[in-house]
């Protein structure tokens, strides 16, 4: 069941607080009375939802705006997969997604989604993806590109805990070659997945988790560097972990084709 929002309550907690007198000889004392009284403190707001580097999980990085759900099991961050504009071909083709890119000083990263578990006895979760229609366009005469399958390779986790606490990843590539289908990425059994987590399809050349290095400048017809608009003109990457295939006999219009991507965390058991 995906995890709905809710309010954190604000609490108090009354503390008795006992008092020793230390006296100058090895003598004992009859308490001859005590008395005790309250101690207050008061939370407000919810716990962060900072977002972390995948490849440096104790720096927080901002790679953006991004759907985000509620609670003490949540969804944090989710990635936007953007295969560029591309020349219509006649042949098998295969495009890769933008990587990450982030305002500031950080540096291009592979696509991540980071879940979090804050619960006080956490029976584990699962992450999983749907795809809810095909690439699509209704303003043109070719509205689908049929036969086009996402595929996400090259996934790993890390956190600031011990990575003998992560949630199991599933198989090495997800093709979603069943639009409408829900695909398993990671799953926490319990007494894993507690705290922070990310999930990365890819990874830079900076990473010190031995991933092999997945990005690539992406380059114009020129063979000068796309830069970005949204994160302050900066260099655009892509991302070899995150591909779409599309096959030569499809017929598609020179337009832009969207689709939907859903991302699924649910309770265990």
């Amino acid at each position: 069941m995906r995890k709905k929002s809710k309010l954190v309550p604000s609490f108090i907690l009354s503390l008795a607080v006992a008092f020793l007198v230390a006296g100058s000889g090895p003598y004992a004392y009859a308490e001859t009375g005590s008395i005790s009284g309250p101690g207050t403190i008061k939370f407000e707001g919810e716990y962060p939802q900072n977002i972390v580097d995948p490849e440096k999980p104790g720096e927080i990085v901002d790679p953006g705006e991004s759907p985000k759900l509620e609670g003490d099991l949540r969804i944090d961050f989710v990635p936007k997969f953007d295969f560029y504009q591309n020349k219509i071909s006649d042949k098998d083709e295969v495009y890769y997604a933008n990587a990450q890119n982030f305002f500031g000083a950080t540096k291009p990263r592979g696509n991540f989604v980071q879940v979090t578990d804050l619960r006080q006895k956490p029976t584990g979760w699962t992450l999983q993806l749907r795809q809810e229609m095909q690439f699509t366009n209704n303003d043109t005469k070719h509205k689908e590109i049929k036969g086009a399958m996402l595929s996400l390779d090259k996934s790993w986790v890390n956190s600031t805990k011990n990575l003998s606490e992560a949630p199991q990843l599933s198989k090495e590539i997800i093709n979603i070659d069943n639009v409408g289908a829900s695909y398993n990425l990671a799953q926490a059994s319990s007494g894993q997945g507690s705290g922070t987590w990310t999930i990365s399809f890819g990874a830079s050349e900076e990473n010190n988790s031995n991933q092999k290095n997945t990005l690539e400048p992406r380059l114009d017809k020129e063979g000068q560097a796309v830069l970005d608009p949204i994160f302050d003109q900066k260099p655009v990457y892509q991302n070899k972990a995150i591909s779409l295939s599309i096959p030569g006999t499809t017929l598609v219009d020179p337009v832009p084709y969207t689709t939907v991507l859903t991302w699924i965390l649910a309770e265990l058991p």
